[in-house]
């Protein structure tokens, strides 16, 4: 048995997930935070709150890394950790610090550290030769004005250090390049209490569909999981809208997302203990990254995966955070592929209702989460507005996207917000 320490990790269905793979691997967890009440909040998705599963619960301030690492070398000394591990974006690199501080497995801090900015991700991918969109960071509003200019519109506009889509946002001129830049300065701190770096991304608008490249790096090698298709909406804003595992792409398609994933992979100094979701643009003139994100995927596409293929990508985690070489072994799970679609607002109120009938009881259906009747609905600008999703399997091929998509579009059909 072996002994975790979770920072922070209470996000999404990883706030289940990775608590069962510690507790199906044989081993517990110590989670350790700064505010407990955040997580106090709620249990999730109905289910026994996870926090009860934990061996230790401490807190300490864990914006603070400085004070914090000399705090962790004691609870070491005390409860000895053999691994150390987050979910949560803004705390991947405060964990690949601790486990560098501590020798336990774990990516090099700065690698982290890189793939946790959006511009520094830019600059090392570029340094690297890996292809991604032309770009700028500026940080004062007469030199975001000038790079918008020459780089020409329309554009997207990034915060450097935000996650789920926060303020990204596609801008055609200057007066909507003012306002998302003004939107971001407004927004100084993020929902961790974690002052916000001033820099803002411009890049170039990118053509073509969007995928996502699973992979798990172990002891200098990176393995490929699966390449997963992802559905954008919600413009000007860039929201999730569904995803499919795995990706109805031709073999050659598939081929140069995993290459260029893996590039960006290497690149970043990514090859060791971790689970990364590195998100693809395939463009007319290529592939071209997105992002790199150094942590399981959200939004359920680690269960995508398992219900394909069978291989556990929270469970993969949990491996190689304790340095152990992770079951990457595919089974077959009688699926041929999985897709979540999830209830997008575009109006805000109060939700009245909802379209279709017991949705659970379709072909195909697995899951099935709404949002009740009453609740306070903001119009979406981000990945944290949904209304609930439905996730379906197909057995055949793939066509589970296609019946994802027919049934929320009953549940669109009969939506009413007042």
């Amino acid at each position: 048995m072996a002994h975790l320490l979770m920072v922070e990790s209470w996000v999404g269905s990883m706030s289940r997930l990775l608590p069962r793979a510690i507790r199906e691997g044989g081993h517990e967890f110590t989670f350790l935070t700064r505010d407990l009440h955040h997580y106090l909040r709620s249990a999730s998705e109905g289910a026994s709150h996870p926090l009860l599963g934990a061996r230790n619960i401490i807190t300490a301030d864990t914006n603070d890394t400085g004070a914090l690492l000399p705090e962790i070398e004691r609870l070491h000394a005390a409860l000895r950790f053999d691994g150390v591990l987050t979910s949560c974006d803004y705390y991947l690199p405060t964990v690949a610090r601790i486990a560098g501080h501590l020798g336990l497995p774990g990516s090099p801090p700065a690698a982290v550290e890189n793939a946790c900015r959006k511009d520094a991700t830019r600059r090392v991918l570029a340094d690297a030769g890996v292809p991604g969109p032309r770009f700028a960071v500026r940080e004062e509003w007469a030199g975001i004005s000038r790079a918008a200019w020459e780089m020409g519109y329309p554009l997207v506009v990034k915060p450097v250090d935000l996650c789920a889509g926060m303020y990204v946002r596609r801008v055609e001129d200057e007066e909507q390049l003012a306002a998302a830049v003004g939107a971001l300065a407004d927004f100084p701190v993020n929902a961790r209490g974690q002052r916000r770096r001033p820099a803002v991304l411009i890049e170039e608008l990118l053509d073509g569909p969007e995928v996502s490249v699973e992979t798990v790096s172990h002891a200098g090698a990176v393995h490929v999981v699966g390449v997963t298709d992802k559905s954008i909406g919600g413009a000007p804003a860039f929201i999730e809208t569904g995803h499919m595992f795995p990706a109805a792409l031709s073999a050659a398609d598939m081929e140069a997302a995993e290459r260029t994933a893996l590039a960006a992979l290497e690149a970043l100094g990514l090859t060791d203990g971790v689970v990364a979701h590195t998100e693809i643009k395939l463009t007319s003139d290529g592939p071209r990254v997105v992002e790199v994100n150094p942590r399981p995927a959200g939004n359920r596409i680690t269960e995508l995966v398992r219900h394909v293929t069978g291989v556990d990508l929270a469970a993969a985690f949990v491996d190689v955070s304790l340095g152990r070489a992770p079951d990457l072994r595919r089974s077959d799970t009688g699926l041929r592929s999985a897709a979540i679609g999830f209830l997008v607002p575009d109006t805000s109120g109060t939700l009245a209702s909802l379209g279709g009938g017991d949705l659970r009881d379709a072909a195909g259906v697995l899951e099935v989460q709404l949002a009740e009747p009453g609740r306070q609905v903001k119009a979406a600008g981000s990945n944290n507005e949904y209304l609930g999703h439905v996730m379906a399997v197909d057995a055949e091929g793939p066509g589970a996207r296609d019946q994802v998509e027919a049934l929320l579009g009953e549940l669109r059909s009969g939506m009413v917000i007042r």
